[in-house]
């Protein structure tokens, strides 16, 4: 990774290009979209840096090093995995827990959610339940009756 940091008013020029996600003062996110963009021109033989000034993102800015590695690294992951290999799922593959500290007005509120999504399945399985008793009783009074439905 480079050494070079955005400063705030860098990131906040970066994050008004539609094809950027998120920005932070070491990380840029692309959209997937704009990944999909680059490995077709790319693929038609366009430069990455030509390829990022055509979309307004500038590569003096950004840098031309971060410019053709993440360049090669979509490459790399869209031979290995096409078009699934350019979606971020950071945020969607982790099972792991939040690591930052929780305050304790935060932990409060994540609890007491919690314990609402716990209630409320508490009570759909109370009613299924009581469904299933209701049609076996139906049932079995059908058959006291004779009716074979």
């Amino acid at each position: 990774m480079t050494e070079r940091l955005f400063t705030t008013r860098e990131q906040e020029q970066l994050q008004c290009n539609p094809n950027v996600q998120a920005v932070s003062d070491k990380n840029i996110t692309y959209t997937d979209k704009f990944k999909r963009h680059f490995i077709a021109e790319n693929e038609k033989g366009r430069m990455p840096r030509e390829i990022f000034e055509e979309a307004c993102l500038d590569a003096d800015l950004i840098g031309i090093k971060r410019v053709r590695s993440s360049g090669n690294r979509w490459c790399a992951a869209y031979r290995k995995s096409g078009v699934e290999g350019l979606q971020d799922t950071r945020k969607n593959n982790s099972d792991r827990p939040i690591e930052r500290d929780l305050t304790p007005q935060h932990t409060i509120e994540r609890l007491e959610a919690k314990n609402r999504l716990l209630q409320a399945e508490n009570e759909l399985l109370k009613k299924l339940d009581l469904l299933e008793r209701q049609k076996m009783k139906k049932k079995s009074q059908s058959k006291r009756h004779g009716n074979t439905n």
